[in-house]
């Protein structure tokens, strides 16, 4: 009885540890290309990302995080906050997007599992984003649950000058938070992954560099360049992805994304999904009628949104 009573307790432990990732590894850092945990071993973590915050304002709560972190098994949640597009953007309403994106990062902290504070931005704005990440490594720093997402998807910038944005945004990271992971994106869409890997930014630990796909638009060219990024010694985070086309709608291209989760799983890489929203379109995991406060039936998830939930509750 008492050998099965251990038993028990050692499966709960284990169990208990795996749904707090922050528990269980720690502070991270990166060591060569690798992702590692505060014992230096590999750390490949697996989660969701939630919509812009000034579209889906609803799901940024402390319900929401606790369903994507235990019903979806996620280890990292990505909050993701709109710089502009509309009124209710950081740039016209900090305080309104402060509030919420601090809802999620709490709520992460409470859970125990990581969360990237994603700068949401398709175009450059480095004194508000110098200061936005001065004051969150400031309050946050501390802590590490946290990664910072300095620049989410450059566009139409060259390499040279998401470079010089990123250089000044970590410096103003780094006087508060020596040790968080920092995740620097690349021009494209994050699809010019290449243009770091021959020119990486230096003098700063604990770097990765964004990849994003879509798996019905992005194929094996894509898979080819990052890994050719990686043998060159860039780090990569997959922090953002999903299995339909770039416009993040159309058909889930099952095969694809079998072929971009197997690739990652092979190489240890990190990946996000996207994303925790509503919208009519195939990369919005939800319905209308799913409550923002978390815990969904299954006729609130859509197809994405089954599918997401199903490869993450793989990782158990």
């Amino acid at each position: 009885m008492k050998k099965i009573l251990l038993i028990i307790l050692v499966s709960a432990f284990c169990y208990a540890g795996k749904s707090q990732p922050v528990k269980t590894h720690g502070q991270l850092k990166v060591t060569g290309t690798q992702l590692v945990d505060e014992h230096g071993a590999p750390v490949v973590l697996h989660g969701m990302s939630f919509g812009w915050h000034n579209l889906w304002p609803r799901f940024y709560n402390k319900g929401a995080v606790h369903t994507v972190a235990t019903d979806w098994n996620s280890t990292v949640i990505r909050a993701s906050m709109g710089i502009e597009l509309n009124d209710s953007g950081y740039l016209k309403s900090p305080e309104r997007s402060l509030e919420l994106m601090t809802k999620v990062i709490d709520a992460c902290i409470r859970k125990n599992v990581y969360v990237i504070i994603d700068w949401h931005d398709h175009n450059i704005h480095l004194k508000e984003a110098r200061e936005f990440f001065g004051m969150m490594s400031k309050k946050y720093g501390s802590k590490p649950h946290i990664i910072y997402e300095i620049f989410n998807e450059p566009d139409y910038e060259t390499w040279a000058e998401v470079k010089a944005y990123s250089e000044e945004v970590i410096k103003a990271i780094r006087v508060n938070d020596p040790d968080n992971i920092i995740l620097v994106g690349s021009p494209k869409w994050d699809q010019d992954i290449h243009l770091p890997a021959a020119d990486p930014i230096k003098g700063f630990d604990n770097l990765m560099y964004t990849m994003h796909f879509y798996a019905g638009t992005h194929k094996k060219w894509l898979r080819d360049r990052t890994d050719e990024a990686m043998q060159k010694g860039l780090p990569v985070f997959v922090s953002e992805c999903a299995g339909m086309e770039a416009s993040g709608d159309g058909p889930v291209d099952h095969a694809e994304w079998k072929a971009f989760v197997d690739w990652m799983n092979e190489r240890k890489l990190s990946w996000v999904a996207w994303s925790v929203s509503d919208k009519k379109e195939t990369c919005s995991i939800l319905n209308p009628s799913a409550a923002s406060k978390g815990g969904w039936k299954p006729e609130d998830v859509k197809e994405w949104g089954r599918i997401t939930q199903q490869f993450l509750n793989n990782y158990k």
